[in-house]
């Protein structure tokens, strides 16, 4: 009985010891590598966080919701190996400055085009992932010239394709959640708010580890953060009024768009949606994961993307 006893407690600490490491290991997938410069970028009436690393091609990395800039290290980190890396916060969100409004789409492409010209570059490939997707759309429409390559992940795009149908799904409900009163509700409980979005829309909760939990719900009850993340979705009957305008006009992205889907999430509907607002459309799934690509998968994920932006120009 003893020696059982032992065994139990020494297999308890392996366990330990194991989710000690791992939890350890994702914490340092959060940080960037010492290589990467940080500055902080006025323009367009705000100020944006930015990370930068690398020569060669510029390519631009945009987060959505629930995250900032530090979901992108492990495909910055890949692509800093032959590119110039310029990873930002969302306008309001994670490091950037906090206003309080500014949030429509084609104006955080604003934001986005003054950055490169800080940076000094002229053209890049952009990546983007959820509300990064409306915010990659509206730059490569508003500066066509200044986008090179897109590849847009697991989220659909005000105005575009079955916009109307999408936002009758009741999984969507946040997309009207917001105001003042919404603010004072969340006050405090940020990570129960968004333990919601993290739980529900991946294929496996648990990929989305305890450190990226924490790490994120800390850089969101920042204050004004949710202030910023409400006033994101609140802009997209706006967002949906630019980008139909913007395709009544008679207008289409003419540059190479991969669009890709969690395997659990949009899969192929992402590349069904961009067909309609785009002329080269390239299609991917991201097996086995739901919307949290880089949580989820991230070798699959480092491997369709860099796969894409290394094809021959």
């Amino acid at each position: 009985m003893k020696t059982l006893f032992r065994w139990l407690a020494a297999a308890a600490l392996a366990t330990t010891v194991a989710a000690t490491f791992a939890n350890a290991a994702h914490a340092q997938a959060l940080t960037y590598p010492k290589a990467f410069t940080v500055r902080e970028v006025a323009t367009n009436g705000t100020t944006i966080h930015v990370r930068q690393a690398g020569t060669g091609p510029a390519v631009v990395l945009l987060h959505g919701y629930g995250e900032t800039g530090d979901m992108w290290v492990p495909l910055a980190t890949e692509l800093a190996r032959d590119h110039t890396v310029v990873v930002p916060d969302l306008r309001g969100l994670g490091r950037s400055a906090k206003p309080k409004a500014g949030f429509e789409k084609m104006n955080q492409a604003v934001d986005v085009a003054g950055v490169l010209d800080a940076l000094k570059i002229d053209q890049a490939d952009v990546v983007a992932h959820d509300i990064g997707n409306m915010v990659a759309f509206a730059f490569a429409a508003k500066y066509p010239q200044r986008v090179s390559r897109l590849v847009v992940i697991d989220a659909p795009v005000p105005g575009v394709g079955p916009w109307d149908e999408i936002l009758k799904n009741p999984l969507l409900w946040h997309f009207r959640f917001g105001g003042p009163d919404m603010e004072r509700l969340v006050a405090g409980r940020e990570r129960i708010y968004l333990d919601r979005f993290w739980n529900e829309f991946s294929a496996t909760p648990a990929r989305f580890s305890e450190p990226a939990r924490q790490h994120y719900a800390k850089l969101y009850a920042l204050p004004g953060a949710m202030h910023s993340g409400f006033a994101q979705f609140a802009a997209f009957d706006q967002d949906a009024i630019d980008n139909r305008a913007w395709l009544a006009a008679g207008n289409q992205l003419k540059m190479p768009v991969l669009a890709l889907g969690g395997e659990k999430s949009f899969g192929l509907v992402m590349a069904a949606v961009m067909r309609n607002a785009a002329t080269d459309v390239r299609e991917g799934v991201v097996p086995g994961s739901g919307h949290w690509i880089m949580e989820e998968n991230p070798q699959a994920t480092v491997a369709l993307v860099t796969g894409f932006l290394g094809e021959k120009r």
